[in-house]
């Protein structure tokens, strides 16, 4: 805010030098007073950011149809499908679908009552976020902004400028044009979140009781025993590796005891030396 006032300062100097002293002191005056808003003025309107998350239990063979329905149902109300995903079974993983979607908030009932339709709801959470002060921010700039764009623009026309303000002042219409669409941009993000209730649907199947206690068990049993031999044969021969330097000197050790055993074995087993003859 501060760096606007500046500009505007710099504006209004570049139509003294031109002789428009009075004129732009009138012109620039307003500008100046808007600049000095409050861009945390209290609104009496509420903007909320609210979003949904669903999980919803279904049997596998209903995950295409389920999942379609929502999507379909979706067409027929004021709702926009963001993104959607489904997965089948492929091996061992397990099919699952997705959808991320935003509906208007007098369509959120209709939208909730479809999907509770479609399975067990295993989970629903609810979040809500406060976006007041963001979007009264956002429409104060995108006001200030577009007043000083108006302003350098009627300086444009003004033919007392020089083709040095010309070329100064178009720069300065050019940075605040960029940003000003740049809040214009953020401020339709906010009135998408705002405006519009985001909902993600997660489909998961049911798990099958009757085969849990059969052959599934004995698949995940062998699917499970190539990872405990791999981490025994790594613990095996993590302990041979710390023992062999162990190893290698209780051999030398022990061969080093049987050898002085047997020196000492035969010494004791040796006839003893005659007496020297008489003489």
């Amino acid at each position: 805010m501060r760096r606007k006032l500046v500009t505007v300062g710099f504006a209004g100097l570049l139509l003294l030098a031109t002789g428009c002293e009075k004129k732009a002191v009138r012109s620039m005056a307003p500008l100046a007073s808007a600049m000095q808003v409050e861009l945390t003025t209290a609104s009496p309107q509420r903007f909320i950011a609210e979003s949904h998350q669903l999980e919803i239990i279904t049997p596998e063979s209903e995950l295409q149809k389920s999942w379609e329905s929502v999507i379909t149902f979706c067409g027929t109300i004021h709702c926009e499908v963001i993104s959607s995903k489904i997965t089948t079974r492929a091996g061992d993983s397990v099919p699952s679908g997705t959808i991320s979607l935003r509906v208007v908030p007098e369509e959120l009932a209709k939208l909730l009552a479809h999907v509770q339709q479609l399975g067990n709801v295993a989970q629903h959470t609810t979040e809500r976020e406060d976006k007041t002060t963001e979007v009264v921010d956002t429409d104060a700039k995108i006001k200030n902004l577009t007043s000083f764009r108006d302003n350098l623009r009627a300086m444009l026309a003004k033919p007392s400028a020089t083709i040095k303000d010309f070329i100064e002042i178009q720069h300065q219409l050019t940075e605040t044009q960029s940003e000003l669409d740049g809040e214009t941009a953020q401020r339709k993000i906010l009135a998408n979140e705002t405006e519009k209730i985001a909902v993600v649907i997660s489909f998961r199947v049911e798990e099958s009781r009757g085969n849990a206690g059969g052959f599934t068990q004995i698949r995940d049993a062998l699917r499970e025993s190539g990872s405990v031999l791999a981490e025994s044969t790594a613990s095996l021969i993590s302990v041979i590796v710390a023992v062999i330097p162990w190893l290698i000197l209780i051999v030398f050790a022990i061969w080093l005891l049987a050898r002085m055993w047997r020196k000492l074995r035969r010494r004791r087993t040796a006839p003893p030396s005659p007496p020297p003859a008489a003489p």
